[in-house]
């Protein structure tokens, strides 16, 4: 038979000490940790090598209340010492002003003084009994345990303390003693581990892997291979990956590459001219009020595009131009268009692919980015949230070929049910509400909005063309996928939803 080194060491170390050994002594006298040799033990045992007993004893320490008095007199000691000064008795409260004690800890104090005999309470007096100058066991305990010995109840007595009157003293004040019950195991060599080591039993070490090394030098003849449960709970693995939102943002971003379009960008910070007015969104609008929109302070102005634009917008709004409509019949203001704002829609990032679109082509052109509104936080609500603009240019488009694009997307999204619902936006005619069906929910949920460019929008930056355009949600998408119930856990999730959540879901 063959033994582990640490079994092994065990079995020649109870046998040269002749008598059965603790633990605590065994890991001591191989210089070892306990952990080991417990494990040693427990192996030896179950091979029937060794006896092992267990045993449980008291273990003792100071607690935070009781340290102090370890090298410092108990309060009834200091009031013993005044009321002596004093003659015999005093009034209880003139006592702090001779002590060190506050009122609060003479009052406290008095039920230990009329415990042990060494004063009574008459009246407003306090009256010196008999007290012994010898220490009581509860001092002596409290000393022997100074400067944070812990000891055992049986290493106590064996000094000659009285622990149990020790203890019947301190039991009624918190905080004095720290007592904690401890298991000792014992440790005896049977007769099976003397007749094996008789026999010359050798130790052999066992390795839990076949190392590069052990092969090299032909180490693996001398070692034991320990046998491995493969159905055994492993450790879980947590791998890098990105953010369940951001796979989200990824995935959008790549359906639409692969569908053909083109990303565009355009600046968190944008003039009103791109986020409103190139949008036939009037000057008076609500959603141009400072309870719905971030302005921006620095910089003051915007540079807005080419005059000859400004003024094909501006006419647009106040009669029209040349697009058929008789505008919104005002006075625009070239001095509200370029006010900095945080864009409220990424549509002004297709609005400026439109104007940079060469007329008389097909374009297809998409942004995914942050906008910004003054919304009211609730689970569905942030000031913050992200979008997917898009918009096709083509003369042959229609509103069958926007349908099959939203389709499109949001199949390869996870989501091959989808609807549009008519609806009115100041930019787009005719209008559409984009649906999904959730199986989850059994319902239809709203997640942007789509149509046609209007001739207000398309005719002043250039384009005769049709222009089928969308804003939709994303993060109400990743709710759907990830089964998250409050928008606020995309972006404050928690470690262990990070760590559990699957790469993707479907």
């Amino acid at each position: 038979m063959e033994l582990s080194p640490h079994q092994h060491a065990v079995l020649q170390h109870l046998l040269n000490a002749g008598q059965p050994l603790s633990i605590r002594a065994l890991a001591a006298g191989l210089g070892l940790d306990q952990s080991p040799v417990t494990a040693a033990c427990g192996e030896l045992k179950a091979a029937g090598l060794v006896e092992v007993t267990e045993s449980t004893f008291e273990e003792l320490r100071l607690g935070p209340e009781g340290e102090p008095f370890a090298s410092q007199p108990l309060p009834e000691r200091v009031i013993v010492a005044a009321l002596a000064r004093a003659g015999g008795s005093a009034r209880i409260t003139d006592i702090p002003a001779s002590t060190d004690l506050t009122p609060a800890q003479v009052g406290g104090t008095l039920r230990w003084l009329a415990q042990r005999g060494w004063a009574r309470k008459q009246g407003d007096q306090l009256v010196l009994e008999s007290a012994s100058d010898q220490p009581q066991p509860d001092e002596r305990l409290l000393q022997a345990l100074a400067g944070g010995r812990v000891a055992t109840r049986g290493e106590l007595e064996a000094e000659g303390l009285p622990v149990a009157d020790a203890l019947k003293l301190l039991a009624p004040r918190k905080g004095f003693l720290v007592i904690k019950e401890r298991t000792e195991r014992t440790v005896a060599l049977s007769a099976a581990g003397r007749d094996l080591l008789a026999r010359g039993v050798r130790a052999k070490r066992r390795v839990t892997q076949l190392t590069p090394e052990l092969l090299a030098e032909g180490g693996w003849r001398e070692v034991e291979l320990a046998p491995y449960d493969v159905t055994l709970a492993a450790k879980k693995l947590y791998p890098g990956k990105e953010h369940p939102f951001q796979r989200v943002l990824s995935q959008a971003r790549r359906v639409f590459l692969e569908m053909g379009f083109e990303e565009v960008v355009s600046p968190w910070v944008e003039s009103s001219f791109w986020d409103f007015d190139a949008l036939f969104q009037p000057q008076d609008h609500p959603a141009r009020d400072m309870q719905d929109t971030f302005y921006v302070a620095h910089p003051e102005r915007c540079r807005l595009p080419d005059d000859a634009l400004v003024e094909r917008v501006r006419q647009t709004h106040e009669n029209g131009w040349q697009t058929g409509s008789t505008g919104w019949q005002y006075r625009w203001d070239r001095g509200l268009a370029d006010k900095p704002v945080l864009r409220t829609h990424t549509t002004a990032a297709t609005m400026r692919a439109l104007a940079r679109h060469t007329e008389g082509r097909p374009g297809k052109y998409f942004v995914i980015g942050p906008v910004f509104r003054r919304e009211t936080v609730d689970y569905k609500h942030l000031p913050v949230f992200h979008q997917v603009d898009g918009i096709i240019v083509d003369p042959k488009a229609s509103l069958a070929s926007l349908v099959g694009t939203l389709q499109a997307f949001y199949a390869k999204m996870g989501f091959p049910r989808v609807r549009v619902v008519p609806s009115f936006f100041p930019y787009t005619e005719p209008s559409a509400e984009v649906h999904l069906w959730l199986e989850s929910r059994g319902a239809w949920v709203e997640m942007g909005g789509s149509g046609i460019f209007r001739p207000e929008v398309t005719r002043p930056v250039g384009i005769e063309d049709r222009v089928l355009a969308w804003g939709l949600g994303l993060e109400r998408l990743a709710m759907f996928l990830y089964d998250v119930k409050a928008i606020g856990d995309l972006f404050f999730a928690t470690m262990p939803w990070l760590r559990e959540e699957p790469v993707w879901r479907r």
